[in-house]
């Protein structure tokens, strides 16, 4: 009986594949890190081809522990869903399915010539209306600006219909199902909506903005609800055969896998950025400190739920400079006991401005501080010092939140890779002084493409069946007073004016 589903969960420095039973456990799982390309200060690429590669590999080995446990492997699996690090573009021939460039990552800083040229005209507001965003280097278009201005020929290419843009989720989905040979080009509204392109209010690819940016609209994909049968796996792997049928942006994803399904309930996601969603409902909320209006996700032929969304840029990437960049640890995972070793930073804070500021300033201008350095200061306090980096910009994001709806978050609901750091977890808890809750099943991203296509696929009837599914596994209480919070947050402000106005 095929009563599970695989979730491909495509991120910034790895791909996963994980298969969920009926219960919306995980039962078996396969991981695969790609590289980071850093060709110059500030850019950011992903090799397009190893991705596939990776995706082919870790869902063969996800099978193949699946049938180690059931003795059926693919016959087990209903239905496949998608889900992907959102804005980081991919253009590729049509004809043979070989990329032209590698993909730029939504990281990535080249791109702010071009934010400066259109935002001469009308501001960095001047699409917020339409789309939802900001006019910022973080979103594809400017992304798939700079490859037609830059790669000598392409903008003649592309205008001959020769090639396709897509985000990760439109490239996998596209191999998947054939490649040259008929693959499906779609994407969702959750992946659309993050393009700069597309109005997130009448649900379409805006022309005015593709003439602003030079795209121009053969290169773009279908864009279809978040939970539906887009095509037929055909790439002769072990899931022929079978329906992809869910696709979610890895942040709606997430909020979708913790059951924020609707208006006030709201998640943050750790991960290599940090990323926290409030859902709004039928009718988009417009920010007015700092956040982004976002399309949430869109089941079926119902109308789609918006979010506000506040993006981090470095959360859990600050822990891998720690490891690759400073060689302060050799794992990851020896941050939380580095930083438990002692009881403050020493009066130390860390802004990673690497790539400028995202939400609420949305500095481009911005690069990393270390600020508050004595003698005393040692790699422990700097550690902790990251640690607590990460927990203050999840707290500019809240209060911005907080300002936009006029209601103040009563806990936050923490899920992704760095949430099983506890200490993290409690210094948040401290930081924001509300209750942190970390759910029983911390992969929300890959649970939430995996319900997206087992709604649509019949597995699952309705969101209140995934809403009993939830459970709670830790929750963390405030364990400091109001006063020294306001203190440590007063400094933290005074750390990120520092980081302002670096780049001339």
């Amino acid at each position: 009986m095929s009563d599970h589903v695989l979730a491909i969960d495509q991120g910034t420095t790895s791909t996963r594949a994980i298969v969920f039973d009926r219960a919306g456990t995980p039962v078996a799982s396969a991981q695969r890190e790609h590289r980071q390309i850093l060709p110059r200060a500030g850019w950011v690429e992903h090799d397009p081809e190893e991705i596939w590669a990776n995706t082919r590999e870790v869902v063969q080995a996800a099978l193949g522990r699946l049938d180690g446990r059931t003795g059926r492997g693919a016959a087990c699996i209903r239905a496949v869903g998608i889900t992907n690090q959102r804005e980081t573009t991919i253009v590729w021939e049509r004809a043979t399915g070989r990329p032209v460039h590698n993909a730029i990552v939504w990281q990535d800083t080249r791109t702010e010539g071009i934010v400066e040229r259109l935002a001469a005209d009308g501001g960095r507001e001047r699409f917020a209306r339409s789309t939802g965003l900001p006019l910022s280097g973080y979103f594809s278009a400017t992304k798939i600006a700079w490859m037609l201005e830059s790669v000598p020929g392409l903008r003649q290419r592309a205008e001959a219909g020769e090639l396709a843009f897509g985000t990760v989720d439109s490239w996998l989905l596209w191999k998947l199902t054939g490649g040259p040979h008929g693959g499906v080009h779609a994407t969702d509204a959750t992946n659309a909506s993050r393009t700069l392109l597309f109005g997130i209010e009448d649900g379409r690819w805006r022309p005015e903005l593709l003439d602003a940016f030079g795209v121009p609209a053969s290169m773009l994909p279908e864009v279809r609800s978040s939970s539906e049968a887009y095509g037929i796996i055909r790439y002769g792997g072990p899931i022929d055969g079978i329906p992809v049928a869910g696709i979610l942006g890895d942040q709606q994803a997430a909020a979708f896998g913790q059951a924020a399904f609707g208006p006030g309930e709201a998640k943050h996601t750790y991960g290599t950025g940090g990323f926290l969603l409030l859902n709004t409902g039928t009718s988009p909320v417009r920010s007015g400190h700092g956040l982004i209006t976002t399309i949430a996700y869109r089941l079926g032929e119902e109308p789609p739920r918006y979010a506000v969304e506040g993006s981090i840029a470095v959360a859990g990437s600050l822990v891998q400079w720690l490891r690759d960049g400073l060689g302060l640890i050799t794992d990851a995972a020896e941050v939380e006991q580095l930083a438990a070793s002692v009881p403050d930073s020493g009066g130390a804070y860390l802004v990673p401005a690497f790539s400028g500021l995202f939400a609420p300033h949305w500095r481009a201008d911005a690069r990393g501080v270390l600020a508050g350095l004595t003698r005393f200061v040692t790699k422990a306090h700097l550690a902790r010092a990251a640690l607590e980096a990460i927990a203050f910009q999840v707290a500019d994001v809240v209060e911005a939140m907080n300002a936009d709806t006029g209601a103040r978050l009563s806990e936050l609901r923490a899920d992704g890779g760095a949430s099983a750091n506890e200490l993290l977890m409690a210094i948040q808890a401290d930081v924001l002084g509300i209750p942190v809750a970390r759910p029983a099943v911390v992969e929300t991203t890959a649970l939430g493409a995996a319900y997206a296509a087992g709604l649509a696929t019949g597995l699952w009837s309705d969101l209140d069946e995934l809403r009993a599914h939830r459970s709670e596994d830790t929750r963390w209480e405030p364990s400091i007073g109001e006063q020294e919070r306001a203190e440590r947050r007063r400094m933290w402000r005074k750390a990120v004016e520092r980081t302002l106005d670096w780049v001339d």
